[in-house]
């Protein structure tokens, strides 16, 4: 009987359910309201209301599945005021503005559903949500969007930048954004992102990932051609130092950007405002003032200012992408770092080289006031702590 009643059950509405349901229950007797409701899995009082209907004989019209306004009351129909007690609940963890047309909440519907039923309202979590979304409300995660305190000049040093890349990009001069990528530990570690593999055979890596247990740690520092959409990675060992970062910049200079540029006069630099290229290292203008009397150029250098890094080109036109290129890939070795920096392109264009620097770069070289002030170095009026030049100097 139960494969009978669960088969036919599945040709039926709700109607013809109740009724045929009914119909089985009456047949067998004495109990037969409880067998069935056993077997088939649907109330008792689902039953028994099939049972007057059909004694009544008052069956509906064909397609229809209850009297006209019959059923139970919908919970938001009996008490109208229920959505304003759940945005009550929720204000006083509401973000963001209260007229944005797209608000979020903290409490988990659990949480509101239990305590509105606290308040004496029967709203499962499905009404909730329902309720939620119907008041313009979603699931939100955390959105990195605020970095800190302002500086009041912060537009203003952007459309510097802008105009300097622009001015020596007509003149045909080159334009590098430089920065340091993350530090990231050599060994068989677990690396964000998923990759293609045979089915059931992930790659396996290390459950911890201790420095202890590392091979080295690898410092990639990267300069970027804005105006040729091309990429150099210098791949420390140790320590990103000003040091590091300026013979990076030269590294690039050797391996490509003599042979792009070689009628070039000035080189233009755009680079965050701390780290090794920082405006405040006295090292990173001593080095810059080196590399000045190297190529016998000028050398022109814009910081962004505080908290503004993630709009320095580097990040998002070449960062970014080499991310993506080894994301699910252990870092096993330096060479594998290497060879997937440098195997690194897109479809507009991007080409990547790199290489390993296995030079010990010592940390905490002072700079004297003596030295500092041998710097052939120009302020510019706007924010000169920001935008200055290096030229050669002229005894060297």
């Amino acid at each position: 009987m139960e494969d009978k009643i669960k088969i036919v059950l599945k040709y039926l509405d709700e109607k013809q359910q109740r009724i045929y349901l009914a119909s089985e229950a009456l047949s067998m007797g004495y109990g037969g309201i409880t067998k069935v409701s056993k077997v088939s899995g649907v109330s008792r009082v689902t039953i028994t209301n099939g049972i007057r209907e059909l004694k009544e004989d008052n069956f509906l019209p064909l397609g229809m599945t209850g009297k006209k306004g019959g059923g139970r009351k919908k919970e938001i129909d009996k008490n109208p005021e229920l959505v304003t007690e759940l945005l009550k609940l929720i204000d006083s963890s509401t973000r963001g503005e209260p007229d944005s047309p797209l608000l979020w909440t903290t409490k988990s519907l659990r949480s509101l559903s239990f305590e509105l039923k606290e308040k004496g309202y029967n709203a499962s979590r499905e009404l909730v949500s329902r309720l939620l979304k119907s008041q313009g409300y979603s699931l939100q995660s955390n959105r990195k969007t605020n970095e800190g305190k302002s500086h009041p000049d912060r537009d203003a040093q952007f459309q510097h930048i802008s105009n300097q890349v622009l001015s020596f990009q007509e003149e045909m001069q080159p334009v590098i954004s430089i920065d340091s990528k993350k530090k990231e530990l050599i060994g068989n570690f677990k690396n964000n992102g998923q990759e293609w593999r045979p089915k059931g055979k992930p790659v396996g890596v290390n459950v911890y990932d201790f420095p202890s247990l590392s091979n080295g740690r690898a410092t990639p520092y990267g300069v970027y051609d804005i105006t040729q959409n091309k990429g150099w990675v210098n791949v420390g060992i140790n320590h990103d130092t000003a040091e590091f970062a300026v013979h990076s910049i030269r590294l690039w200079w050797l391996k490509m950007g003599r042979d792009i540029y070689k009628d070039a006069k000035k080189l233009l630099i755009v680079a965050d405002g701390g780290g090794s290229n920082g405006f405040r290292i006295r090292l990173w203008k001593k080095e810059l003032q080196g590399l000045s009397n190297e190529l016998g150029i000028d050398i022109c250098i814009c910081h962004f200012p505080p908290g503004t890094s993630k709009w320095n080109k580097i990040e998002h036109r070449l960062f970014s992408f080499i991310t993506k290129n080894w994301r699910g890939r252990p870092l096993t070795s330096y060479e594998v770092i290497v060879n997937l920096i440098a195997s690194t392109k897109t479809k507009a264009g991007l080409a990547v080289k790199c290489q390993l620097d296995e030079r010990e770069y010592v940390k905490g070289i002072k700079v004297s006031d003596e030295e500092y002030a041998k710097i052939n170095i120009e302020r510019e009026n706007f924010h000169g702590e920001w935008n200055y030049k290096i030229s050669p100097s002229i005894t060297s």
